[in-house]
């Protein structure tokens, strides 16, 4: 029967062995040598590339400043590649002093300049890779992790430092957690989430393209590919890292019940949302009115949707308001809006002329529709005027519909100036009686 395994002794072990290298290798750095001349040389190089980095990252940004019509992404790269032009020059200083080094001397002179070259392009290039990832926080993590584990790699003491990081844990019971496992967690998801991130990205720009389907089932489908690749990433994730997720079903099953409770609103504006986008009532581009709100609709989200105004105010309308509420859609089923103007006219005004030049004023202005004729009609005859109604139609109501409005009264001015129609107002006549 064999004995059980301590992780106390295999920590020990561990720090024992990493220590004893550590020692050596300054042993062999403090005494003369090829090694003290190698660990020399690449201080010195290191010192001419902190040199080198403040005088070219100066010159490459006077550089970009006198260019134009950089897109942002090409800016990005070269912010990136200023922040480590001294990393770039001390590679290739290293590099072409390895070179020199391996062809005049022994290999054995040259070994630890290969590997500080070795070590700073690994850094440079998880440095670029790890700006894949967009959160901060996660992008750090991510980047020093993989920079720790490629130098502990490149220094061949990975697995002495494995076995100590594996005997740093935390033990409740039969559950036991590692700082290696946490640090391969953390890892392995935030690659996993960036990869979701990339392809559903993709994903969504080719969905977008794709003009055979509606804005609304684009949204749709766009969210509902995000779901799926983010809630495959973290699943893939937190299964490679070896966590079981059988035991939390209990557990994720009371905080459920409460959040459930505690998330009514969220959880009704998210089913509403849904319901939005599969039966169509509203889509990006729609104009509406919602009590005294009137915009178009630019984006829906998850939990709400946001319309943005004529004068430039965004409101964040939450979903289950446009499922319940009475919402008035402007280009549901079509984009034409039929508009309506009331005026008057002087009873002396000839009402067949009236109408025509009424008719004439309207189609004269753009954005009225031509092959759907305005009309005006007389609907009552008023106490000092008679009065009219005027109707057009219009095909852009994301135009504006005010603006419309304000353009044919103009015309409607013009028109009855130019041939002598007035446009009566309430007179009144006082009359001052005597006394009887």
């Amino acid at each position: 029967m064999q004995d059980p395994v301590d992780p106390f002794a295999d920590f020990l072990i561990s720090m024992q062995v990493i220590w004893a290298n550590v020692m050596g290798f300054f042993s062999g750095v403090v005494e003369p040598g090829w090694r003290q001349n190698q660990v020399l040389i690449v201080v010195v190089l290191a010192l001419v590339a902190w040199a080198l980095h403040r005088r070219s990252g100066t010159a490459l940004q006077n550089w970009v400043r006198s260019r134009e019509g950089w897109e942002k992404w090409q800016l990005r790269v070269i912010v990136q590649i200023r922040r480590r032009l001294g990393l770039i020059w001390l590679l290739l200083m290293l590099a072409v002093t390895y070179g020199i080094m391996q062809s005049i001397t022994w290999p054995s002179r040259s070994y630890l300049i290969g590997v500080a070259a070795e070590l700073v392009f690994a850094w440079i290039f998880i440095a670029f890779a790890a700006q894949l990832v967009r959160n901060r926080p996660m992008r750090r993590i991510v980047t020093w992790s993989l920079w720790v584990y490629a130098t502990l790699y490149l220094l061949d003491v990975s697995e002495e430092a494995a076995a100590f990081l594996e005997g740093l844990a935390l033990e409740i019971g039969e559950f036991r957690l590692s700082v290696l496992s946490l640090i391969v967690a953390i890892v392995v998801i935030g690659l996993l989430l960036t990869l979701a991130r990339i392809g559903s990205q993709a994903t969504a720009g080719t969905i977008r393209r794709n003009e055979d389907i509606s804005p609304s089932m684009q949204v749709l489908a766009v969210k509902g590919v995000q779901l799926l690749m983010y809630g495959i990433a973290f699943y893939m994730g937190v299964k490679a890292v070896g966590i079981d997720l059988t035991g939390l079903a209990v557990l994720s099953g009371a905080i459920g019940v409460g959040l459930g409770f505690g998330l009514q609103k969220v959880v009704s504006n998210l089913v509403s949302g849904v319901i939005i986008l599969l039966d169509k009532s509203i889509k990006p581009g729609d104009v509406i009115s919602l009590g005294e709100t009137f915009g178009w609709i630019q984006t829906l989200g998850a939990r709400y949707a946001s319309v943005v105004t004529r004068d430039g105010k965004e409101y964040l309308i939450p979903n289950e308001d446009l499922i319940t509420g009475q919402v008035v859609n402007w280009s549901h089923s079509n984009d034409f809006v039929r508009l309506d103007i009331f005026f008057g006219t002087a009873y002396g005004d000839d009402p067949h002329l009236v109408r025509k030049l009424a008719i004439e004023a309207a189609a004269s202005v753009d954005r009225v529709l031509i092959d759907k004729a305005p009309v005006c009609h007389i609907v009552g005859f008023g106490d000092s005027s008679v009065d009219y109604i005027l109707r057009f139609w219009i095909k852009d109501p994301t135009g504006g519909l005010t603006n419309i409005r304000g353009n044919v009264y103009l015309a409607l001015w013009d028109s009855f100036q130019k041939n002598k129609i007035s446009i009566p107002f309430p007179q009144r006549e006082v009359r001052m009686l005597e006394d009887s």
